[in-house]
């Protein structure tokens, strides 16, 4: 295929700034589409996180005149590279927006924690990536080549399709630009109040039913589905899902009129930073040829780690993930009193909603010497608890695409999953006949409840105890999968050329 330019734009990108996926992907997918020949560009804004982190920005000479509503503020643009690479990424410096995450003050990128423990989203947060978005604009005379393809991601860069398509393509010299819109997660959309459109400096008749308004709302994500030349998902399952009312959030019916130009592409895995053979993180390193003898040593690090007993011949259930509803914590809550009888020691770590945290300390109390929590991120700690478990809990109510599952494939760890989104994409059951042909890779149910969980938990600590060779054949079997961001990216190579004929 020929090169292209492509600029990736994204509100998050891993080593510089992250809550979550979202971030991993707008690292990972523009390090491998460069890596394909293509001359790519990443944006981002110029978070607290990326002001004081470990990868150095430089400012550029580039001064951006950026209208917000009846004001024009002067943002400069800051210019870094993508660790483990040589692609380029611009950081939209304005303070009075982006100058704000602070975790020992409770402030996150999008979210702060207000007094009583709860997280809110910042009162502003639709005139921040107003701005974002208008600034991005103003960049792309100065990010060294015209663009391709635009590709925006979730409901904080929405508005770009629109600006492209209103602002920028008329221009003769930009009139060849497409863009992609990717949703990662569409139960965050962006909605607020009519008067955003202001802000916005697009013509108010674009607020209407089928464009913009939503309900009497501004809807970011909305407007990303409408104006882009093509929108994909985090998998193909997860583009289904969102065409029905238990999935679409209320955007199913817009979803299913542009099913055209619709699509799902499963998010890859950077095996440079996931492969227990040449991790750093974790104290023995492994492969498909030594793990059962190299597992153990760091089963037994990950049970000192939590303050548990060590002891080899008790299943680990680990458990990494936000604690909120989306991610099955309810259901592991309810099955946990199940998983402590059958003799389990199970790890947390994660950081979410109040009402988990305490009743994960409740159960810890109860059971302190099979339950060990962290709350909270801590990047070594979530690489341990991959290598150490034997089973990794990943029983979501829904979910995009996923990105645990695979390293937990990667790290002969099998996944207990809920059969949905990219979690059914990516994750073989070990039926008892896909035992027999060699191809169950984890454990999945369908049914979201705990009991369905229990069962299915149940069944793989049977293989692990009274079938140890069929266990085995499921860990090889995950080891060997490849979901490499390479597979990935020549899915996105091919979106892109689509677009470009």
């Amino acid at each position: 295929m020929s090169s292209q330019n492509i600029l990736f734009v994204a509100s998050e990108v891993a080593g510089f700034a992250k809550t979550g996926g979202l971030a991993d992907v707008a690292a990972a997918l523009p390090r491998a589409l460069a890596q394909l020949g293509h001359r790519v560009a990443v944006v981002m804004p110029y978070h607290r996180a990326v002001r004081f982190g470990k990868h150095p920005a430089e400012p550029t000479p580039h001064v951006l005149s950026v209208p917000v509503g009846p004001r024009t503020l002067a943002c400069r643009l800051f210019r870094g590279t993508l660790p483990k690479s040589d692609v380029p990424v611009f950081f939209v410096d304005a303070p009075e927006y982006f100058d704000r995450d602070d975790a020992s003050a409770g402030r996150g990128l999008y979210q702060q924690t207000m007094p009583g423990g709860y997280k809110a989203d910042y009162p502003d947060n639709a005139e921040r990536f107003v701005f974002f978005s208008r600034a991005v604009m103003a960049a792309i005379p100065h990010i060294g080549f015209v663009p391709d393809v635009l590709h925006a991601n979730d409901w904080q860069t929405g508005l770009i399709p629109v600006y492209v398509s209103e602002a920028l393509r008329p221009q003769a010299a930009y009139s060849h630009v497409r863009t992609v819109f990717t949703i990662h997660n569409i139960a965050y959309q962006g909605m607020f109040s009519r008067g955003v459109m202001e802000l916005t400096g697009l013509p108010g008749w674009l607020f209407n039913h089928s464009q913009l308004e939503y309900h009497g709302h501004l809807n970011f994500l909305k407007a990303g589905i409408v104006y882009a030349d093509a929108v994909n998902t985090v998998s193909p399952t997860y583009s289904r899902e969102i065409q029905t009312p238990e999935y679409g959030c209320g955007l199913e019916g817009l979803l299913g009129q542009v099913r055209y130009k619709l699509s799902g592409i499963v998010n890859g895995v950077d095996y440079g930073e996931w492969d227990p053979a040449h991790d750093t993180l974790i104290p023995a390193r492994y492969d498909a040829e030594s793990v059962f003898e190299q597992k153990p040593k760091n089963k037994a690090a990950l049970q000192e780690q939590y303050h548990l007993p060590v002891d080899v011949t008790r299943p680990v259930l680990g458990m990494v993930a936000r604690l909120v509803s989306q991610k099955g914590i309810d259901l592991v809550m309810s099955a946990a009193p199940g998983f402590l009888d059958l003799g389990c020691q199970l790890v947390f770590l994660g950081d979410g909603d109040r009402e988990f945290h305490d009743q994960l300390q409740g159960l810890r109390d109860r059971h302190p010497d099979q339950v060990g929590i962290y709350l909270g991120f801590h990047e070594p700690l979530s690489h341990l608890v991959e290598a150490g478990s034997d089973l990794f809990l990943m029983p979501s109510r829904y979910e995009p695409s996923g990105l645990n599952q695979l390293y937990s494939l990667k790290y002969g760890t099998p996944p207990v999953v809920r059969a949905t989104g990219g979690l059914a994409d990516t994750i073989v059951n070990a039926s008892e006949e896909n035992i027999a042909n060699s191809t169950g890779t984890g454990f999945s149910f369908h049914d979201y409840s705990a009991h369905a969980l229990y069962e299915t938990v149940k069944w793989a600590l049977t293989l692990y105890r009274q079938r140890p060779d069929d266990f085995r054949k499921v860990v090889r079997n995950a080891m060997r999968q490849d979901w490499s961001w390479t597979r990935s990216a020549a899915r996105y190579e091919e979106l892109y050329q689509q677009l470009r004929r």
